[in-house]
């Protein structure tokens, strides 16, 4: 399994050759990839990129598959013209790098995207989802911002918010049985702290054999037994935008 045994902060797997059926804005001082479908509607999703950032082709596919499903898809530049990561950086400078790329930090951003979904786009029903990075940045709108519907996030760092679990909408959780960084056991513990604090509609869901990225990561020609899994992933996000949007 390509680049799967190179342990690292955030596993890069396989990337998509794929060039997207949407177009580039600028919102304000935020640039974003931005796909419609054909038909109108007023169900937008705002997805937030992982640490390989807005423009990485893995991302984008998932966002027109939003659109396919009659979502207007967004994904802005989170990191505001930083640089994203690369593969072929330092490892070991990674901490020092994600210190300017606050995961909790991305409220005046969002802001400017939710304001554009609505006046320029005419959508009032607004979720949201995310990678890694991104997912730690949907449990944090989760928790405080009141203007999104609901949240998926997928594979997000748990660290990052582990100890705030009162939502405020309905979220969704994504996790691999065998991702290196979200240990099991930060799972179950967040599992817990839901039970305990969550009055909204939540669920965690772990997927067996799956590693850190393998909903929008993994190629299911290179890995046929994640096939499945891969596919069930992408459709339970869907059921569960649709549930609530």
């Amino acid at each position: 399994m390509a680049n799967e045994s190179r342990p690292c902060p955030c596993d890069i797997g396989d990337r998509f050759d794929y060039g997207g059926r949407g177009q580039e804005v600028q919102v304000e001082h935020i640039k974003a990839y931005v796909c419609k479908p054909s038909a109108s509607t007023d169900r937008a999703v705002i997805v937030i990129h992982d640490i390989f950032g807005w423009q990485l082709p893995n991302t984008r596919y998932i966002a027109d598959m939003l659109t396919t499903n009659g979502y207007i898809a967004i994904c802005p530049d989170f990191f505001v013209g930083q640089e994203a990561w690369k593969p072929s950086n330092d490892w070991g400078s990674f901490e020092d790098w994600l210190k300017t790329r606050n995961a909790g930090k991305i409220d005046k951003e969002v802001d400017v995207v939710l304001k554009y979904l609505r006046d320029q786009c005419g959508a009032n029903k607004i979720g949201v989802i995310g990678f890694c990075w991104g997912g730690a940045a949907v449990q944090h709108l989760m928790l405080k911002n009141p203007h999104l519907k609901t949240g998926v996030s997928l594979y997000g760092v748990i660290r990052h918010f582990d100890d705030k679990s009162n939502l405020l909408h309905p979220t969704f959780f994504i996790f691999g049985e065998k991702d290196d960084i979200i240990p099991l056991e930060q799972v179950t513990s967040l599992e817990q702290k839901l039970k305990q604090n969550c009055k909204v509609d939540y669920e965690v869901k772990i997927y067996p054999g799956q590693t850190h990225g393998f909903v929008h990561r993994k190629r299911e020609d290179i890995n046929p037994q994640d096939r499945p899994y891969i596919e069930e992933g992408r459709k339970d996000m869907i059921n569960w935008l649709n549930k609530y949007l």
